[in-house]
């Protein structure tokens, strides 16, 4: 079924004469995986060097109160996508599904993976963007169906697609395979695209340092030459879902790498997870900075890309994280966040699990060197995306009207980006997470840990670090949030968490 009989079929249909509409703008949107919010020298990251996201964020807008949907990888992927937090969306955890087996060379590898795949009577981003004209892509990470399910790239509204459908077999920057799809080509559907390089040698320990395929290079390139295609007749939405710096930290001995080569004292090498397709790295600390730099390396590449084609000004950029930093292979979070200005990590809600870097660009537009306070969360990027588009009452039309409760959370930030019209305001922002069991809800300045059905109150005012538990000595705002928890959390068969009494 192609995406615009997949839209009548759920009831939620859209015309426009894209001819009449090429002046709209473009959106490139860029997630990376795992960088904390202190992981950036525009947030006072003092080891790593991050030019280009330096600037991006001095021209632009930095975002210092901006959250992910959740504080893992598949469920804030899916809270961006869907417009909906983690109480109403269907993925709430990571869910890997993994079946049969199949050898590439020596190497013996699953045969089908990926994630539990999202509603499909749900609307999501590329759909309504695709149904409104736009040219789709999708560059890195998908997570949101498995290979073969109703929810893969080439189902969702994407004309092309090029990275890892499964998160879990993205742990490996050199794989055996990565998923391809190009409409433009002919393709029917997603297939695997097999590096016939690397499956030559080990996909796990020793050998592994020979294989040359770096998937973070393959995607990067396959996302600057369709940027490269675009022309200036018809607008486009990219979604740059690249893998750095999540963990395995594994990457090519060049310049980026070899520059950190001394620089951290008593940097520890990693070690093997073969469980988790973990491969060594001779030093944490110097991997991990090498990574973020090489990261920054691309996005100083694409916005030159965009210069370079004079699209720089009709495209609104964004660089953020999917959630806090993470703790594997040799990754060191506690390390890079030397000021200990946020609590937590990655699959906490705790602030370092879901405050964000988020930075916005848009030559033109928005006004260079802000830095804004307004609070937020991945949700609210559907109806941003919507006003960039010139969508109008994307709610109404996209609503699935048979579904009992067709939910879209989302508040645009179209007006704090340019400047134009009244910014709303939510009463409050709410996160869950089923591994780890943890629910987080922020009114105001005021911010619930739910951990197991235990609560804990913080004035993030007075206590952004989250140490001063004060639910005792604020009954009232104690009770209200936990209302508010009963009020946003519906009933999950598949992700469950402790809803406190």
């Amino acid at each position: 079924m192609n995406n615009k009989l997949l839209l009548c079929a759920i009831g939620t249909f859209c015309t426009m004469n894209a001819n009449a509409q090429d002046d709209r703008p473009n959106i490139i949107y860029i997630m990376c995986d795992d960088m904390g919010y202190a992981d950036l020298g525009c947030y006072g990251q003092q080891y790593i060097s991050t030019p280009n996201i330096d600037r991006m964020a001095a021209e632009g807008m930095r975002f210092t109160q901006a959250y992910a949907g959740c504080p893992v990888s598949a469920p804030s992927r899916a809270s961006f996508m869907t417009g909906q937090h983690t109480g109403h969306t269907k993925i709430r955890g990571n869910k890997e599904r993994r079946s049969g087996q199949i050898k590439y060379g020596d190497n013996i590898d699953d045969a089908i993976v990926g994630q539990e795949p999202y509603d499909t009577a749900h609307v999501i981003i590329p759909e309504i963007m695709k149904d409104n004209g736009y040219n789709t892509a999708m560059f890195g990470k998908w997570a949101g169906g498995y290979e073969g399910s109703e929810s893969t790239p080439d189902k969702r509204g994407i004309d092309e697609y090029y990275g890892y459908i499964c998160q879990y077999a993205a742990h490996l920057y050199y794989p055996n395979f990565l998923n391809a799809y190009s409409r433009s080509a002919g393709d029917t559907a997603v297939y695997r695209e097999v590096l016939t390089e690397n499956i030559k040698h080990p996909m796990l320990g020793p050998g592994y340092e020979k294989r040359t395929q770096y998937s973070a290079d393959l995607i990067h390139q396959q996302a600057l030459d369709w940027i490269d295609k675009q022309t200036p007749d018809k607008p486009f939405i990219g979604i740059f879902t690249y893998t750095p710096p999540h963990a395995e930290l594994f990457q090519p001995r060049d310049s980026i790498y070899n520059a950190y080569a001394g620089k951290f004292n008593n940097d520890k090498p990693s070690k093997l997870n073969k469980q988790s397709h973990y491969n060594v790295v001779d030093g944490g600390h110097k991997a991990f900075a090498a990574l973020v730099t090489r990261l920054d390396t691309q996005v100083g590449q694409i916005l030159k890309k965009l210069k370079e084609k004079g699209l720089d000004k009709k495209t609104l950029v964004i660089f953020t994280s999917d959630n806090g930093p993470h703790k594997e292979a040799g990754a060191d979070p506690e390390f890079f966040n030397q000021e200990k200005l946020l609590r937590g990590i990655k699959r906490s809600t705790y602030e370092g699990g879901i405050r964000i870097p988020f930075i916005a660009y848009w030559p033109g537009t928005i006004k260079p060197g802000t830095v804004n306070d307004h609070q937020f969360a991945f949700y609210d990027l559907m109806p941003t995306f919507c006003d960039v588009a010139g969508i109008k009452n994307y709610e109404k039309k996209y609503r699935n009207p048979r579904l009992k409760e067709d939910y879209f959370d989302g508040i645009s930030i179209y007006p704090t980006l340019t400047g134009k019209g009244v910014q709303k305001k939510h009463h409050h922002l709410y996160w869950e997470i089923a591994e780890g069991n943890m629910i987080g809800v922020r009114m105001g300045d005021w911010k619930l840990v739910v951990h197991k059905g235990v609560c804990q109150l913080f004035n993030l005012a007075t206590d952004l670090h989250e140490d001063h538990d004060l639910s005792q000595e604020y009954p009232e705002i104690l009770k209200e949030m936990k209302d508010i928890i009963k009020k946003e959390h519906v009933n999950s068969k598949l992700f469950r968490v402790t809803i406190p009494e």
